[in-house]
């Protein structure tokens, strides 16, 4: 068993202000997102200066869907009862499936007004997303949170607040899965010419998997457990997520065929 390293989640304090690690793991992955995206601007026909604009408008996407996915797919009934809870950012809760949506719904709204494709731009988004994912999930186990299940492997921990049993690290877990290797996908692959939606629809397949596989070392959300199938309620909602990105994989590859036969 390894001991947790208890990191105090405040990385900055001045006063009243107080600056969270998991704040700044997600701004990390923002600036390391922008950074790359300028470099591939010319792919899309952006400019440098447009890359800072598609970045907001993603950051907004995370921010807002996060927060709603996270409300309508957790904890519904907590809305029902007080609704001005939604707005209460600062008590925590945030869903990936939630942000995924906002992400998409901003990219759209960002390819409208700048005349893109709004596939090609997806295409071209998907690859920096694993970076704030993955940062993501550091944030989460400094804040010693989205623990796993009980576990007996060597590398298993006591997690504060989750009782005297050792737990998978699960969040590190996902850090590698859904940050580094994702990443790492999604570079390779889109560094050459693919079909348009191909580079999407390996983000959804590979995110969906690698969500689904994780979750069975994840401790459930204790107020809803396992649901349908034993599954967890992330499990159910990467199923979707796989099942589109492999339609939209072939897809792209049927277009492109049916072009070149054109």
């Amino acid at each position: 068993m390894l001991t947790y390293p208890a990191i105090d989640p405040v990385a900055i304090s001045l006063g009243p202000i107080q600056v969270h690690w998991y704040g700044l793991t997600y701004l990390v992955g923002f600036m390391l997102a922008w950074w790359l995206a300028r470099q591939r601007a010319h792919r899309i026909g952006l400019t440098k200066e447009q890359i800072g604009d598609l970045l907001f408008y993603t950051a907004l996407g995370v921010i807002l869907g996060g927060r709603f996915g996270y409300a309508l797919f957790y904890h519904f009934d907590r809305v029902l009862a007080d609704p001005l809870w939604l707005l209460r950012v600062w008590e925590g809760g945030m869903a990936f499936h939630g942000g995924f949506i906002g992400v998409a719904l901003a990219v759209w709204l960002f390819a409208r007004k700048h005349k893109i494709n709004w596939v090609a731009l997806g295409d071209f988004v998907a690859p920096f997303t694993p970076l704030g994912l993955g940062l993501g999930r550091i944030g989460n186990f400094i804040n010693g949170e989205l623990w796993g299940r009980t576990a007996d492997v060597p590398w298993a921990m006591v997690f504060p607040g989750a009782g005297p049993d050792p737990r998978h690290p699960s969040q590190l877990y996902q850090f590698a899965l859904e940050g580094l290797v994702l990443f790492a996908l999604l570079w390779w692959f889109s560094k050459q010419p693919r079909p348009a939606g191909s580079v999407s629809g390996l983000f959804l397949i590979g995110y969906g998997l690698f969500r689904f596989m994780v979750e069975f070392t994840r401790e459930p959300d204790a107020h809803l457990g396992l649901l349908l199938g034993g599954l967890s309620m992330g499990q159910l909602l990467s199923l979707p997520m796989i099942l589109a990105g492999v339609l939209l994989m072939v897809f792209a590859y049927r277009n492109q065929k049916t072009a070149k036969k054109s």
